[in-house]
């Protein structure tokens, strides 16, 4: 098994390197990025998701089995150069998909995300086929991204696997340029200045999950049996839902002098058009997925883990 993780360096991709490693050993795991970065650890290659030669190049000369392609440009950022993000994350992607079936990769994850929802979405209980209506750049070119996996997989038999991930709490990379990266932010700023200005209202629930949820999704979904899998776009995946205030309640339960304010922005918009909670029946169903850690659990074991010490963390 040789293994290639495209925006390693990212949240998701340190987490997950690092799990893939410890099953199928160092060597194996090949990480990749657009950059070398402090946490970046050999094997590593450099690689720009749109560079198509180099893709083949290192396909073919590790001999790539699977490919986790996590290469992308979040929603906040998207919205700062939509034709760059919609490049990196559709093309950069429809290359992945074309090169595999070309050499023969085996499998290929592709992490999509709850911002496929729109105004249209229901937002309670959001269930796995509803109205896709996008109002970022970021996820548009992701319900695409999951259009051309079911595609890919439906016309060349390519074994695709996708996750809708909601807002992701951790605290191994710093925050990605995502709307629920407060919900990252929140901690440093608790533990180093005991306050937080958050950018969302008070009341503006979101579908989050704690990073250890969501890597034993990404690796129980990449090793279920093929024939259990019944949806090639992306699976809806939920650990919890919570508000800012909600969250700012739990962690004064550890640090009582902890204090909160609001000055929403431009992510206020982007938030409005998600969903609130998330129905992820189907997940439970075809591969048994259950998330651990509820808003309390994921509050109390972060700041155990971490004290009164910085720490680093990502969001969606």
């Amino acid at each position: 098994m040789a293994i290639l993780v495209t925006g390693a360096n990212g949240q998701i991709g340190t987490n997950l390197v690092r799990l893939l490693r410890e099953k199928y050993g160092r060597d194996q795991v090949i990480a990749s990025d657009i950059i070398r970065s402090d946490i970046s650890t050999p094997p590593f290659l450099m690689l720009d998701i749109l560079n198509v030669q180099r893709i083949r190049e290192i396909i073919e000369d590790r001999e790539i089995d699977q490919i986790y392609h996590l290469a992308a440009i979040l929603s906040a950022n998207g919205e700062w150069n939509p034709m760059k993000t919609w490049n990196v994350n559709l093309n950069g992607y429809l290359s992945i998909l074309q090169i595999s079936v070309e050499m023969g990769v085996k499998r290929v994850f592709f992490p999509s995300t709850i911002a496929v929802h729109g105004k249209s979405t229901p937002k309670v209980n959001t269930p796995q086929y509803a109205p896709m209506d996008p109002s970022t750049v970021y996820g548009m070119s992701k319900i695409a991204g999951e259009n051309w996996s079911h595609y890919y997989h439906q016309r060349y038999g390519l074994d695709v696997r996708s996750l809708r991930y909601p807002g992701i709490i951790g605290y191994d990379s710093m925050p990605g340029g995502g709307t629920t990266d407060y919900a990252v932010d929140i901690f440093y700023q608790a533990l180093e200045k005991g306050r937080y200005t958050c950018f969302l209202k008070p009341d503006t629930r979101l579908p989050m999950m704690y990073m250890p949820d969501a890597m034993r999704a990404t690796m129980e979904l990449m090793h279920a049996p093929s024939d259990k899998i019944t949806i090639r776009q992306g699976y809806n995946l939920t650990g919890m839902s919570f508000t800012p205030e909600e969250l700012a309640a739990e962690i004064k339960k550890h640090i009582p002098s902890f204090e909160i304010d609001y000055h929403p922005d431009f992510r206020q918009k982007i938030a409005e058009s998600w969903s609130e909670s998330i129905d992820d029946a189907q997940a439970r169903q075809d591969w048994d997925w259950q998330p651990q850690f509820d808003l309390a659990a994921m509050t109390r074991d972060i700041l155990e883990e971490l004290g009164e010490s910085k720490f680093k963390s990502g969001g969606r």
